[in-house]
């Protein structure tokens, strides 16, 4: 195996800052994430769990003029060219690209902020697994610890990750002008029209609109818990009694499925949704979605050929 090109040694000290650095972000992120005010369910509010994929579609910006089936595609093609970059600085550049997009299309900060913090969990452990994982090439630096000769940061580890969370962070960033700014009906539609097939559509339909019926229920069943006395607690009791929870709201679940198929066949369902919606491409729009994808092609691009030499 080759040796590392250079290994730095450092105070343990430094590595207890890091991981009190590491808890402190991520409980700052789960303090902000649950400190974001949400709606009942009986009251669904622009920000309250998927209640907020479509609730800036009535407002008015450049993504909201577009075609739906191309501000799909083409969007969608922009995210494999961002997932496919490598290096962190087109990584970077395509989060400022997609901060751009979100302010164009008028996404609120808190909805946005909320959907990134929601992630930080989850990609701030790149940080801590990539590090130690990475396997060691020629080239590599390597940083160690006093004391802990066995515990080895690789720095090609911490930029990997480093790329990794940036993508994501691009990605889920761009999701906001992608479904935000047409009703979800119109987006499935839209998908439905580029040939996805309809038991897909008609499941995220289905999904979209009865999530906030549960939820409701939900609901109601904590609060009739609540009222006779519940409390969790840990001990077999509480773990007896939401299971019984989670038996009857499946069992309810079930049951108002039944009723709402049945429901559909009453009124003449047979497998397809009607719809009167129709897609109109103005040139406008076909050159919002060409510019979109060599935007995309240019990153990746600039990331394989120019900045890797």
């Amino acid at each position: 195996m080759s040796l590392p090109a250079e290994t730095i040694t450092l105070p343990l000290s430094w590595l207890l800052l890091f991981f009190a650095l590491f808890a402190s972000l991520l409980a700052l992120a789960a303090r902000s994430f649950l400190s974001t005010p949400q709606p009942s369910a009986s009251t669904p509010g622009p920000y309250s769990g998927l209640a907020a994929l479509d609730h800036t579609a009535d407002t008015r910006s450049l993504f909201h003029t577009w075609d739906p089936r191309l501000k799909v595609l083409s969007l969608l093609l922009y995210c494999f060219f961002v997932v496919s970059l490598s290096s962190l600085l087109f990584a970077s550049a395509a989060v400022l690209i997609a901060l751009a997009a979100v302010i164009i299309a008028g996404i609120p900060a808190q909805a946005v902020l909320r959907r990134m913090t929601a992630m930080a969990g989850f990609l701030g452990m790149f940080l801590v697994v990539m590090p130690l994982t990475v396997p060691v090439q020629e080239g590599d630096t390597l940083i160690r610890f006093t004391h802990l000769p066995f515990f080895t940061f690789n720095v090609r580890g911490i930029l990997t990750a480093l790329a990794i969370i940036t993508k994501a962070a691009a990605i889920s960033l761009m999701m906001g002008p992608l479904v935000n700014t047409s009703p979800f009906p119109i987006t499935v539609r839209a998908l439905s029209s580029l040939g996805v097939s309809q038991k897909i559509c008609q499941m995220l339909l289905l999904t979209h609109r009865y999530i906030y019926v549960f939820q409701h229920e939900i609901n109601r069943m904590q609060t009739a818990m609540r009222a006779r006395g519940f409390m969790m607690r840990s001990n077999l009791s509480t773990i007896r009694t939401i299971g019984n929870f989670l038996g009857m709201l499946f069992v309810r679940s079930f049951e108002r499925t039944e009723r709402v198929y049945d429901a559909m066949l009453c009124r003449g369902f047979t497998g397809a949704f009607p719809s009167h919606e129709s897609f109109h491409a103005r040139g406008k729009d076909w050159i919002i979605s060409a510019s979109w994808i060599i935007l995309g092609a240019v990153l990746f691009i600039l990331d394989r050929y120019w900045y890797t030499g």
